[in-house]
């Protein structure tokens, strides 16, 4: 059977090739170009040549823009705090994949993702790389075609699969940052986009307590420098519209209620409530049990213990065990 592979040049979709070689697919790597990595098609041609299967490039970049940078930038600027590779996999790069795989006759696609698929579900991966979360907004016929030989693998073992295959990029750093701002500083790629809001207050309790530097330089959650009362204060609410920052102690930052909108199930939507396990952040420690209900245009989530600090733009991902049932945005 043959299978297109999203093949990025580093160590994990390299591994995946040669696993996916080894249970005798035919693979067919796929690199995406967004424009960006200097190394990344040279690396991925250099594993490709290595593991004896074809490899194409396709340009994403306008995808990428239209799809990803766009909107990460109007959610950021909107006070929210937005998960682009979220935005981008069932968008930009699974849709990618499965279209350029329908061209060439695939059934399947690949990714290098620390996540499993079994019977058309989504399943966690080992828990110490686990991505699932990650991949939440993947639409149903997605799952369905997707392979993820990694999930049963932990990094470390992947990196001395790499060495045994005689990879070429086994030693090559991961990549922890967002492919389209390499250097962390969302602040800056924004503003050479376009001018920044500027400086507002910092309320805490209906006070202002000092001026902040611009709403897109935080996010919730995020400790404020210094102590008011002896205490130490963090973002809890960011207000675009009055360009002020809300401020909180920290045990004023924990809700047991988290409500998504536009959310993506990855099973029939319940028509009554559920219970199940929820992930507000991609934090591998944080999933609390709760009762998980559609109500409107809108998924309340109670959960048994609070969680800290849910933030409007990112995703509340829920679990039955490690099946993913869907995820959408928080509003809160």
């Amino acid at each position: 059977m043959k299978v297109v592979l999203g093949l990025s040049g580093g160590v994990d979709s390299a591994v995946c090739a040669a696993l996916l070689k080894q249970r005798d697919y035919e693979v067919v790597g796929l690199y995406l170009e967004n424009g960006i990595s200097d190394t990344g098609v040279t690396d991925a041609g250099s594993v490709a040549e290595r593991l004896g299967i074809p490899l194409d490039v396709l340009d994403i970049r306008k995808e990428l823009e239209e799809k990803v940078c766009r909107p990460f930038e109007q959610s950021y600027r909107c006070g929210e705090t937005p998960n682009p590779c979220i935005l981008c996999n069932p968008t930009v790069k699974f849709k990618s994949l499965l279209a350029y795989a329908d061209s060439v006759g695939a059934e399947f696609v690949a990714t290098g993702h620390y996540a499993r698929t079994r019977d058309g579900g989504l399943y966690k991966g080992r828990p110490a790389n686990d991505q699932s979360y990650m991949l939440c907004r993947l639409k149903r016929e997605q799952v369905a075609r997707l392979l993820l030989p990694l999930g049963d693998y932990e990094k470390t073992e992947v990196r001395a699969l790499a060495e045994d295959f005689g990879i070429p990029v086994a030693k090559k750093p991961d990549s922890m940052e967002i492919c389209f701002i390499p250097d962390k500083d969302y602040a800056g790629w924004m503003e050479r986009r376009a001018p920044l809001p500027g400086a507002g207050d910092f309320v805490l309790h209906g006070a202002v307590i000092g001026q902040h530097e611009g709403i897109c330089r935080y996010t919730v959650g995020q400790r404020r420098p210094g102590l008011v009362n002896e205490r130490k204060v963090y973002i809890s609410k960011i207000h675009a519209d009055t360009n002020t920052i809300e401020l909180a102690y920290w045990d004023e930052l924990f809700h047991t209620e988290v409500r998504a909108r536009d959310f993506n199930w990855l099973i029939d939507p319940p028509q009554a409530p559920i219970r199940a396990s929820v992930r507000v952040r991609h934090t591998k420690w944080e999933t609390p049990a709760c009762t998980a209900e559609i109500v409107g245009d809108q998924v309340h989530i109670h959960c048994d213990e609070p969680v800290r600090a849910p933030a409007p733009g990112q995703s509340a991902v829920l679990y039955d065990g490690d099946q993913v049932l869907g995820g959408g945005w928080i509003t809160i």
